[in-house]
């Protein structure tokens, strides 16, 4: 699998390899993260926004992961998609709490660091993405009628653009991402009053 070479140079060099591995993946799959991220010979790549949370083992993390995706995703100006982008952190979250750490793992300090939240924004588009320590690969399943659960990566298909899956590197897990694609929002212009 041949990646594009100006992908690799935007997040390189930080923390979040399992966040470089997201982007590296929806940059294949996805033609718009694709068009986003990378640019013409001779330009600059664009620097995307990078926000990152490690929500604790908790039920109450996914309303705090719901708020910090609104209250980014409007800062950077992607309003218009950033409620869908809340509905799709809270499924994947939910999907990690419930299926990806072990049973015991609110009695374990050392599995909170386990889960990642990371948000980026590169031009008009977004990617969201959830790391966990399961390999488990996620799958769209068709729930029985009378199932209270088993629904959320339907949701998670039906918000988003593209959404996908990789491994974390270096360590057990994976990464589950989306993206987005927002409106360009035009910059406010000051109103001066007459001249």
């Amino acid at each position: 699998m041949t990646l594009p070479s100006a992908q690799v140079a935007l997040v390189s060099g930080t923390e979040w390899p399992w966040l470089q591995s997201a982007m590296e993946m929806a940059c294949y799959k996805s033609r718009t993260w694709s068009v986003a991220v990378t640019r013409p010979p001779g330009r600059p790549p664009v620097l995307p926004k990078v926000a990152t949370r490690t929500p604790a083992p908790t039920p109450h993390s996914v309303t705090l992961a719901r708020a910090f995706t609104l209250q980014t995703l409007l800062r950077w100006g992607a309003a218009d998609r950033s409620h869908d982008a809340a509905a799709v952190v809270s499924e994947l979250l939910t999907n990690a709490l419930r299926h990806a750490l072990p049973a015991t793992a609110g009695d374990r300090p050392d599995v909170r660091g386990r889960i990642r939240l990371g948000l980026i924004a590169a031009d008009y588009v977004v990617l969201c993405a959830v790391a966990d320590p399961s390999s488990s690969a996620p799958v769209l399943r068709q729930p029985d009628w009378l199932d209270e659960s088993g629904r959320g990566l339907h949701l998670v298909d039906s918000l988003s653009d593209e959404w996908g899956y990789c491994a974390t590197p270096a360590e057990a897990g994976k990464v589950v991402w989306a993206t987005f694609t927002a409106t360009r929002q035009p910059q406010p212009q000051l109103d001066l009053g007459p001249g």
